[in-house]
């Protein structure tokens, strides 16, 4: 299935190749746009059915997702389960995340955590902190795309629609920006970095 999901990105134009910022500060010569894949409702419903389906017997009560794209997919993977679907945005301070908007979870409340694309687990990490600052219990954290061959530890079962091993370089050894090719910030600032 791990080839279907990669043709989704293609198709879609969500598979980009350059010098790219990620979010967790690494450079990287690819990036996975999530958002070019995610206006497709058809390949967001069929990505949201490979988390549903690997977690269905866990007994979520709850899905929850980061803003911006977690929000879609919490929706689309809570609809599929038949439960509720809720996100988390980043807090007054920028560095954790919390819940807004009147939502809630009860304590003892199963909870299936879903992102978009991983690589050190930063967002994740902070939702799955928020849930259980509400005495929530996360059952499970499912993502379209993990940017590791390394499982990462989270404490909880992991399911990833798709695994890829792309290199990611400290800024200060990438050899893109030695070759002086411009680095690019993607995602919603679409920004030179």
């Amino acid at each position: 299935m791990t080839d279907a999901v990669e043709k989704m990105f293609e198709k879609s134009g969500a598979l980009l190749k350059g010098h790219f910022l990620l979010h967790s500060g690494l450079h990287s010569p690819v990036y996975w746009e999530k958002s070019l894949v995610i206006q497709y409702p058809e390949y967001t419903e069929k990505l949201c059915r490979m988390i549903a389906d690997h977690f269905r017997k866990s007994g979520v009560q709850v899905v929850a997702g980061p803003t911006t794209p977690g929000i879609i997919l919490a929706y689309e993977t809570a609809r599929q389960l038949g439960v509720r679907g809720i996100f988390a945005e980043k807090d007054e301070s920028g560095t954790g995340r919390v819940f807004r908007r009147g939502f809630t979870i009860a304590p003892g409340e199963k909870v299936l955590v879903v992102d978009d694309v991983m690589t050190l687990g930063g967002s994740v990490s902070d939702v799955i902190a928020a849930v259980k600052k509400l005495g929530g219990v996360v059952v499970g954290v499912g993502v379209l795309v993990l940017r590791s061959s390394q499982e990462p530890d989270l404490g909880v079962p992991f399911f990833a629609c798709h695994r890829t091993d792309v290199i990611a370089y400290e800024p200060a050894s990438c050899p893109l920006c030695k070759q002086g090719i411009p680095l690019v910030k993607p995602g919603s600032s679409n920004a030179k970095a």
